[in-house]
């Protein structure tokens, strides 16, 4: 096996998520695997480039960028192998392809909460783009206080002898969103915090200040936008 399949192989073992048993199949697995990294690396630069067009043109329509940053990410090899085994889903490519709509993920971060539901709007209308559900955290935010714009699309990626649909998890938010996202998710992998209680509700209400922050400053925008 290569290191990467070696590596994986002992994760996965290492947390029962396979039986040393199960090691020939997996090698034959993961004798693609990069193949199939390589794929979902394209699928990404595919939605990227749309996003990137759409914001270049809406600055020569209206003289002004509404995404001010796109961020992307694939999902470990060992997470998807335990997403799978959760799920009893079959611990094979297909399964990965046909079952998980987040091995691929783009953020994109927006200037402002109009900004965010125009641009998926422009997105979600090109030809070839299938959406395949859409979950708005902003409008009904999770527990936490979690706010954000999911959508989980598929698109096709033109390879040399093929064409395959690609599924991406798009995430659409604003930067003050994506700043209290990121502080959450550095608590949820944390282990053993004092006073997590305290923490996570100082976190939700940091949510509650910054969502009251956000639609504030999209009225200022909207009063200099009248302006001009």
């Amino acid at each position: 096996m290569i290191d990467l399949e070696k590596d994986l192989s002992q994760t996965l073992i290492a947390h029962d998520l396979v039986s040393s048993e199960s090691l020939q199949e997996m090698t034959d697995m993961f004798l693609g695997f990069k193949e199939f990294m390589m794929m979902y690396n394209c699928a990404i630069r595919e939605v990227q480039t749309k996003f990137e067009v759409l914001n270049d043109d809406f600055s020569v329509a209206y003289k002004r960028n509404p995404i001010e940053m796109i961020k992307s990410r694939i999902k470990k090899p060992a997470s998807i192998m335990e997403k799978l085994k959760r799920r009893n889903y079959p611990l094979t490519m297909e399964s990965i392809l046909n079952n998980l709509n987040d091995v691929a993920g783009v953020r994109v971060i927006c200037s402002f909460i109009d900004d965010i539901y125009e641009v998926a709007e422009m997105f979600a209308n090109q030809d070839d783009v299938n959406v395949i559900a859409i979950k708005d955290y902003i409008k009904t935010p999770k527990k936490n206080g979690y706010r954000s714009y999911h959508m989980i699309v598929e698109i096709p990626v033109f390879f040399s002898k093929r064409k395959q649909n690609m599924r991406v998890e798009v995430q659409l938010r604003t930067i003050a969103m994506d700043f209290w996202a990121s502080l959450e998710h550095k608590m949820k992998y944390k282990k053993d915090i004092p006073d997590i209680e305290k923490l996570e509700k100082e976190l939700k209400e940091c949510a509650e200040i910054i969502a009251k922050t956000d639609e504030k400053m999209q009225s200022i925008n909207k009063g200099l936008s009248k302006e001009q």
